[in-house]
């Protein structure tokens, strides 16, 4: 397993930039060389480019999360790891037919093939995505029987419904195109750029799923001074509702099991200001419960003032840099809020490692959503440049072929 933290170098990709301007010089070089044997060597040189650009990435990933798992980059790194993989199969299909069959092979194949992968990688996950639809709208049917009707309770509706109306609006306007519905270059382009974007948030989404699921089933090393709860909604009596015991309960189960193995006492910080219809703060309910269960009043820090996540990481680390600069902390929060929080702990210049309570099955995808919503829109500046460069991409590749 992967322990985090363990890295003080963040992981570079600038080999991924070399290797490209190499591949591409080798490819123009390869004009030099006859037919059809230069198509052979192309489909090789394109399966052996993308499948280093897979081993690349999949080391990124590593050195990120060795380095800083609760990063926009650990995304980015699994999501375009598994289209590369999938262009990387698809041009090795290719090198083993060229080599078959060389003279039905041509330099307008090559780039169409590389053109139409966004597209034939939608339709290859097609399966995996309706399900997942299914699996937001029975989730979302669940949830507001169980919580009741409101707007954020059908986002996994809204998101599962976007999912399978993109993919089918990009296969019926690719269907238009093939049967020659549509062939002028500017309905190629809009369909390819279509795809392209579409492509990239798919791959963000499967990222970010196997960033959270990584960030939610971490286990911290038992050597923590200061164990931080984020807090939530409370009972009208003061008292936490099962989200936040849940969280209380997780902390209260690493602070013992610390102790038992180790000997090391932990340091509570129960982080949450009050809410205009909470009767005490956050913070005072989570402290009353751990004095319930036996936790000393002197191992109980209060930070009652935070309103969101980020200020419970901001307020709570100037708590702990008051009383042990350099200490070891954890975070407890719900599973599907570990990545996004870990994520606003490292932008207050704080290396603590989050821990994920259990919630119901219903519950999780709903706010997965949000989260990756949360994400994304947190990024703007990261997504103007992707969508900058797919559109130079796809632009380039179709004025290429059809131009």
């Amino acid at each position: 397993m992967v322990q985090f933290d363990t890295r003080d170098k963040k992981p570079k990709i600038y080999n991924i930039a070399v290797l490209t301007a190499a591949g591409l010089l080798i490819y123009i070089l390869l004009f030099r060389v006859g037919e059809p044997a230069r198509y052979v060597y192309s489909e090789l040189l394109a399966a052996l480019y993308f499948g280093t650009v897979v081993i690349l990435l999949l080391n990124a990933f590593r050195k990120q999360l060795q380095y800083n798992p609760y990063s926009y980059n650990t995304i980015l790194y699994t999501g375009f790891a598994l289209f590369t993989f999938f262009i990387f199969c698809t041009h090795l299909r290719e090198a083993l037919l060229c080599l078959q069959s060389p003279e039905s092979f041509s330099h307008e194949r090559i780039i169409l093939t590389l053109l139409n992968s966004a597209k034939n990688y939608l339709i290859l996950t097609a399966p995996f995505l309706l399900v997942f639809s299914i699996g937001l709208f029975v989730s979302n049917v669940w949830l507001i029987r169980n919580e009741g009707r409101h707007w954020v309770n059908i986002l996994g509706m809204i998101a599962g419904f976007l999912v399978i109306a993109g993919q089918l609006l990009i296969g019926v306007l690719d269907y238009r195109i093939y049967t020659g519905l549509f062939s002028s270059l500017r309905m190629r382009l809009a369909v390819n750029l279509m795809a392209a974007f579409y492509l990239y948030f798919e791959c963000m989404l499967l990222g970010a799923m196997i960033a959270d699921l990584i960030a939610a089933f971490y286990e911290a090393e038992p050597n923590k001074d200061f164990l931080i709860v984020l807090g939530c909604g409370i009972r009208r009596d003061g008292t936490p509702t099962p989200l936040l015991k849940g969280r209380l309960d997780l902390a209260l189960q690493f602070y013992r099991d610390q102790l038992r193995r180790t000997g090391k006492k932990a340091c509570f910080v129960v982080s949450g200001g009050k809410g205009s219809d909470e009767v005490i703060s956050e913070a005072q309910c989570m402290k009353n419960y751990l004095l319930s269960c036996g936790i000393p009043e002197d191992q109980i820090l209060m930070e009652d003032r935070s309103t969101d996540t980020a200020e419970n990481m901001r307020f709570s680390r100037q708590i702990i840099q008051g009383k042990m600069p350099g200490a070891k902390v954890a975070f407890f929060t719900t599973n599907y809020h570990v990545f996004r929080a870990g994520l606003k702990a490292r932008r207050v210049k704080m290396r603590a490692v989050g821990m994920g309570a259990p919630t119901k099955w219903y519950f999780w995808s709903n706010a997965a959503v949000r989260e990756f919503v949360g994400l994304l829109t947190e990024h703007k500046g990261k997504q103007i440049l992707v969508f900058l460069m797919l559109i130079i991409v796809y632009t380039a590749l179709t004025m290429m072929v059809y131009a």
